[in-house]
């Protein structure tokens, strides 16, 4: 029996002493890196033209186009001849995330800052003026930065691709769970992650799409953060001045200029303010729709509303259209089932609506409870659009940029396309 009870005992340490497997996996993951606050000013550099990579939002000033990629600079574009435009210049600068333009100043978040440049040459684009700390925290397609005032460091993330090797136990397969950083699963899904009618008058100002956080109306510069609405004085366009914050909740996401008032797209409804007093925006109501991803543009009396499935919610694909006529009631006409539905833009009732991978298409507006699709370009990435006039289209996507006629809404022509470094 002892005999028996020592070969099951050599037998059984032999079983939890399996050789291990080496295994090598490779998934996405959104790894921390950290800045100075300081290095921020020495971070804005003026370069020559470069290659589109990644693109991100879309603005109009003048006969230039300025698109950003997301935490590192901005291109500036002549763009005199839609059908022929040329690339005048790349503007480093880190941590930005949005824009806008009046008089020839440009506004742009460099994380924490609020920095003011001269482009006046876009070629020699120059600092001229700086708010510090007007930003403690962003949040980019669900990854968070967050700025720590007492080490002035700030903690940022981006998303790389690791490959690592474990052990693994060869009793089970092989097998390997999958694993999580930094708010990214290994099969790329996404988790809690821890980190126009702008009415100007006497001044020049530019023209946003729907996906823009800063707007300009008048003297005032409006900086949607995720949580608040901050107002600047630019009457001095060189030395901007912070003069209130008001609190809208969390998760807010865009900002859209409609004569005397302002649409502010959030994950969970539309934020109404009367801007007629600039210097204090007057919340008026909020409409309310399941959570999800939001921008929003107005034409008259009405605003149009995308929802998508996204990181920001889950809410089912779909344009509402909402009747703003009483701006203290609005209240929904209709929704459209839409594929992926992403910016969009409206002009004298042509709407067009950008559908992500499935990609744009132009609807006839005039009667809001009856749109009628005109045209659909698929074979295209469209992520937002600007309707500059009734014969200009701009729009950026995965591919790059691409301007169309937009005369007959039925029949889009494209005038030309700069294509993103493959």
């Amino acid at each position: 029996m002892k005999k028996i009870l020592l070969v099951l005992a050599v037998a059984l340490a032999n079983w939890s002493c399996i050789d291990e497997c080496n295994q090598t996996r490779t998934y996405k993951a959104t790894v921390p890196f950290q800045i100075g606050q300081e290095q921020l000013k020495n971070g804005i550099v003026n370069e020559g033209p470069r290659e589109l990579e990644k693109l991100a939002k879309i603005y109009a000033y003048e006969n230039y186009l300025i698109i950003s990629e997301t935490k590192k600079g901005l291109h500036i574009i002549d763009n005199s001849n839609p059908s022929n435009p040329v690339k005048v210049s790349f503007l480093k600068i880190p941590g930005v995330i949005d824009m806008a333009v009046r008089d020839n100043i440009l506004y742009a978040d460099s994380y924490t800052d609020l920095v003011a440049l001269d482009i006046t040459n876009p070629k020699a684009i120059k600092e001229v003026g700086r708010i510090k700390n007007m930003f403690n925290y962003g949040l980019v397609e669900g990854i968070s930065w967050y700025y720590d005032p007492y080490s002035k460091i700030i903690t940022d993330y981006e998303f790389k691709t690791v490959t690592e090797t474990v052990s693994t136990n060869c009793g089970q397969n092989g097998s390997v769970w999958p694993v999580y950083r930094g708010g990214i699963a290994q099969d790329g899904a996404f988790k809690n992650s821890t980190s126009v009618a702008n009415g100007q008058t006497g001044t020049s100002s530019g023209t946003g799409g729907s996906m823009a956080r800063f707007t300009i109306y008048e003297d005032y510069l409006y900086a949607a953060t995720q949580s608040d609405l901050l107002v600047f004085n630019i009457k001095n366009g060189q030395k901007p001045d912070s003069i209130s914050k008001v609190n809208l909740g969390w998760g807010i996401e865009t900002i859209f200029p409609y004569k005397d008032k302002l649409f502010i797209g959030s994950n969970t409804g539309m934020h109404i303010f009367d801007n007629s007093s600039p210097a204090s925006p007057k919340r008026l109501s909020i409409f309310q729709h399941a959570r999800a991803c939001d921008p929003v543009v107005v034409e008259n009396d009405k605003a149009y509303v995308t929802l998508r499935q996204g990181w920001c919610g889950a809410a089912p694909n779909q344009l509402d259209v909402v009747d703003v006529k009483n701006l203290s009631a609005p209240f929904l006409i209709k929704s459209y089932q839409m594929e992926n539905p992403h910016g969009l833009s409206i002009i004298n009732n042509k709407l067009t609506v950008c559908e992500g991978k499935f990609g744009l298409k132009s609807f006839d507006a005039k009667d809001p409870s009856d749109l009628k699709l005109q045209q659909h370009l698929k074979d295209i990435h469209a992520f937002d659009v600007i309707q500059l006039d009734d014969k200009h289209l701009l729009m950026i996507g995965e591919n790059g940029l691409y301007q169309y006629d937009n005369t007959d809404p039925k029949n889009l022509k494209l005038l030309s396309k700069i294509e993103v470094k493959k």
